[in-house]
């Protein structure tokens, strides 16, 4: 069977995307809710102090969280797999004969004859039951469940590395300017990372990128306006 290079495995893409998913959700995050908290500080004072602190808090706080809500969700999921792995393994000792069954009618159902369905079942099982069950009936690979620790840490990382960007962005220009150069920072950042995931998950990129680019601006826009309003009040 002739395989083109640019056409991964379904095992490849389900990986990458998974990895995707759990990169640019927290590296997102991590520049919009980190962005917006800098720069609500910012309208509501111009002392480097109190931003520093809120981005510094905010990141902390976003990154465990991020982190926390990853670990839960994997575990949930590999904890939902492996009952399904173990149910199968199970109904394989006790029925094969219903289960060989079960697996040629899943290769029927793919298109393929009833003999040549049948030959290949019983290749399968006879090489690897459990496998060919998995793969087959599950969609999974027994051996290449998520880690919800990879996930938590792919996920804490990103959102820490989002959140750097505005962090710096706020604290290193001049008082005056900070806020326009973190909002110019901030709508390049979401833009580069909307066209990065749209590509790599083989989607078009310009629905990304302005989902993201709109979603930051108003955020900032939002945050700015009630921090002067507090500053205002309380100054």
């Amino acid at each position: 069977m002739v395989t083109h290079p640019d056409e991964p495995h379904d095992e490849t893409v389900a990986g990458r995307l998974n990895w995707l998913r759990a990169g640019v959700l927290g590296a997102n995050d991590g520049i919009v809710s980190t962005a917006g908290l800098v720069v609500g500080v910012a309208g509501a004072t111009t002392s480097a102090g109190p931003i520093l602190t809120a981005g510094l808090a905010g990141l902390v706080a976003g990154a465990v969280s991020m982190a926390l809500g990853e670990y839960v969700s994997v575990s949930s999921q590999r904890d939902t797999e492996k009952a399904l792995l173990d149910k199968e393994r199970r109904e394989l000792a006790e029925f094969p004969e219903q289960e060989l069954d079960e697996l040629t009618e899943l290769y029927e159902a793919k298109g393929l004859s009833p003999r040549t369905a049948r030959q290949v079942a019983l290749e399968l099982t006879a090489n690897d039951a459990f496998a060919a069950h998995a793969d087959v009936e599950l969609h999974l690979s027994p051996d290449e469940l998520t880690s919800p620790w990879q996930a938590a840490g792919a996920s804490a990382v990103a959102f820490t590395t989002g959140s750097l960007l505005p962090l710096a962005a706020i604290l290193l220009p001049p008082a005056g300017i900070r806020v326009p150069v973190t909002f110019l920072v901030v709508v390049a950042a979401l833009a580069a990372t909307g066209y990065l995931s749209a590509r790599l998950g083989g989607a078009r990129p310009g629905r990304a990128v302005l989902r993201l680019v709109l979603g930051g601006a108003l955020a900032m826009a939002v945050t700015f306006a009630v921090g002067a309003l507090i500053g205002t009040a309380t100054g």
